[in-house]
């Protein structure tokens, strides 16, 4: 007797076309097989059904009554399976009430959200968004367990575990913005010059340290940081009134000269650039309406 571990499924297949031509020499043209393989797979039907099926008779070939109590059943599970092993259905993303949860940086909110928002308002109305801050340790299980779509930040700073797939998007480096009408910098600072100013830091951790503050220290050199906040947002305008030297990613910088009245300069330290990557979980990698989701930015990111 058959059960679901021995039996061939795929002599459904060939049952039904068989059941439709009732004719194996026809049943083999359309199963593209020679009409001795069909003969075979007729045995093994027969064997594994333990019922002859179909009996040749005067007027050709015949349907048990077994065959006949098979046929739809067998036809209703055919068209379930060919309905699950189709590809998912392309993301209607114009009429979708979908949310996404975004995990990102005020970096990324000043630079990416406006435009983001933007398109995805003209295109999917229905959509909503939601940015989370990110955490010092890498949210790793949001990302599986679905509370958290993408993770949007500087590869070297979010630090990724290796499973997770990622998307470069753009690169960014560092420069310094002061007021415009700086008493001491009106041009790019010299090292000197640059350590000389009191600086302001942003640091969403708390931390009184930045990159630029390990590269001065093997140097022998040592910055004072006369005020550190957390977020971007009052930066521009807190430098445009004191005479604080700022360090920051230059696009965001070129930014912040369109808020308030503020110099761009180079900081005058070999520093790396900073690759600006977007991190997700691969149970989420085929899924269209991930897809969709990185490919809107992925699209912005090309524009910035």
């Amino acid at each position: 007797m058959s059960n679901l571990r021995t039996f061939d499924l795929n002599l459904l297949v060939a049952f039904d076309v068989l059941m439709r031509e009732l004719n194996v020499t026809r049943a083999a043209e359309q199963m593209f097989i020679t009409q001795s393989a069909m003969s075979h797979t007729l045995h093994k039907l027969r064997q594994q059904l333990d019922d002859p099926l179909l009996v040749k008779t005067p007027s050709g070939m015949k349907p048990t009554e077994r065959a006949l109590a098979l046929i739809d059943p067998v036809r209703a599970l055919l068209a379930d399976t060919e309905r699950l092993i189709q590809p998912p259905l392309e993301f209607e993303a114009a009429t979708s009430q979908r949310r996404f949860v975004l995990a990102a940086t005020d970096y990324i909110e000043f630079l990416l959200m406006p435009e983001l928002s933007g398109l995805i308002e003209k295109i999917a109305p229905g959509i909503d968004l939601h940015v989370k801050r990110t955490e010092t340790s890498f949210p790793v299980t949001p990302l599986e367990n679905g509370s958290l779509d993408v993770v949007l930040g500087f590869e070297s700073v979010l630090n990724p575990p290796a499973h997770l797939h990622r998307q470069y998007l753009f690169s960014d480096s560092m420069a310094c913005v002061v007021r415009q009408d700086h008493p001491l910098i009106s041009k790019p600072p010299s090292l000197e010059e640059f350590v000389a100013v009191p600086h302001m830091l942003i640091s969403r951790t708390g931390s009184n340290v930045g990159i630029i503050d390990q590269e001065l220290a093997e140097l022998g050199l040592e910055r004072r940081i006369k005020l550190i906040v957390p977020h971007f947002l009052s930066a521009p305008l807190i430098v445009a009134k004191t005479d604080m030297i700022l360090s920051l990613p230059y696009r965001i910088a070129e930014q912040f000269t369109k808020i308030a009245p503020l110099a761009i300069f180079p900081v005058p330290i070999e520093l790396p650039d900073y690759d600006l990557c977007m991190i997700w979980h691969p149970l989420r990698d085929k899924d269209p309406v991930h897809q969709w989701l990185r490919d809107k930015v992925i699209a912005i990111c090309r524009n910035i």
